[in-house]
This record gives structure tokens, sequence and C-alpha cells, in this order.
């Protein structure tokens, strides 16, 4: 089986959001079973004790196996100490045996279907944080991975199952600024995804980073506390 829910922010909702009585069908999960965080993970960030645990609570106590993408609050400083490797036909860091990092520009086959992922997004609070303690250039793709993104999905020809990413095309902002409060401004990150949004083959489209649960159009959903089920 295989779930997916929105930003947990670190130790804010980590337990909230993935307790056995939020989450009650981890009961019936084994570690070949994944739920999937759509950026802002959250828990490498200091690399304190704090954080040591609630991975070691992931990995020792939850059922399942944990997989997300980066958003725009992690430390990529710490995050790309992490080994490289190959898993399900993309790149991941490994975090630990049952938390893996999915990486940008990367497609997964991953329970017989077909995951394209794309992390990062810009900070709009960026004032007020200090870069290399609470902000990272990193947030924001490099031309490497936007190029490995089209590669990718060039020897997929276009097509997969679903995408996860942290922020959204430039149709879909357009769409979340018109019904919903928001500070994100358009930026070449969105125009990227609003390109392959327009050219790609997908069931259906899931990202984080605006703290709401809607569906948009073009088969989008907006996920933040909700956890959907997907396979």
């Amino acid at each position: 089986m295989i779930y997916v829910t929105g930003d947990i922010h670190g130790t804010i909702d980590v337990n909230k959001r993935l307790n056995g009585k939020n989450f009650p069908e981890q009961k019936k999960l084994t570690k070949n079973d994944y739920v999937i965080i759509v950026g802002d993970f959250g828990l490498i960030w200091s690399g304190d004790k704090e954080d040591q645990y609630w991975l070691k609570w992931l990995h020792r106590t939850k059922s399942f196996t944990t997989l997300f993408i980066d958003g725009n609050h992690e430390n990529f400083d710490l995050l790309e100490r992490y080994p490289v490797e190959e898993w399900n036909g993309g790149t991941v860091h490994r975090i630990n045996d049952s938390v893996l990092h999915l990486m940008r520009g990367q497609v997964f086959e991953i329970d017989g279907v077909r995951f394209f992922t794309f992390g990062g997004a810009a900070s709009h609070d960026k004032k007020w944080r200090k870069e290399g303690k609470s902000w990272w250039a990193r947030e924001m793709p490099s031309e490497e991975e936007y190029r490995a993104g089209w590669t990718n999905l060039d020897k997929h020809r276009w097509e997969v199952d679903y995408v996860l990413t942290h922020t959204c095309s430039s149709s879909a902002l357009a769409h979340i600024a018109a019904n919903y409060p928001t500070d994100v401004e358009p930026d070449g990150m969105h125009a990227y995804l609003q390109a392959i949004q327009q050219r790609l083959t997908y069931r259906t489209w899931y990202f984080g980073h605006f703290h709401q649960d809607a569906e948009l159009p073009a088969e989008q959903r907006l996920l933040y506390h909700r956890i959907v089920k997907i396979r």
C-alpha cells in the first residue's frame, strides 16, 4: 500500500500526523508499504537528539517505510551528507533503513506504479531566516536537477502514474492565489513545473507547501493534513 500526505515540519507534526489514532490504517502495514511526505519533512534539521529520536521512531516503531521529497524548510547541508544510492529506478539519500529521501528529477517504480519526484521551493519567509541556520539556497533546484528531470521523463516517454512535488505549476499557483491566502510569488520553478504539466501524461499530481487540503484542476491535489491512499 502507498499513502501520501503533506508537510510535517519535523518535530512539529510528525507524531500528531502519523500516530496510531490519526492514522489507524498503519496497523495493517509492513515495511513493504509506504507513506510519502511531499516536502518540508523537517527531521533533517539540526542533527540533534530530538531529530534522531524521531528518525528512530519512524524506523523502529512504525510498521511502514517513510519516503519524502524535500521542501524549502530542510537543512540541505545535513541532508546532502547522507549516502546516495540507486533505489527502485531513481536516486535517493538513505537516512536509515526505512526512511529515504527521493531526490529531485527522478522517476521511481514503487509497488508497480511510476512516480516522478521534484522537491524544493522558494521560501517566502526567508527574510526572517538566517542562511545556513534556518534557510538554505539549495531549497531551489540547480540547473543540473532541472535537466535531470527532463532527461528522466524523456527516458520514460513522458508517462508516469503520479507526480510528487513540494510546490506546484504556474497554473496551479494561479488557482491557489485566487482561492486561498498565499504569499508565494511566481518564479522559475513554477514555470518549469508548468512546462512538465503541459507535456506529461499522469494520473494525479500531489504537492504540499501551501498548508491547505484541496482538489485543483488537471488532476492536481494539494495536501496538508490529509493522508491519501493511492494504492
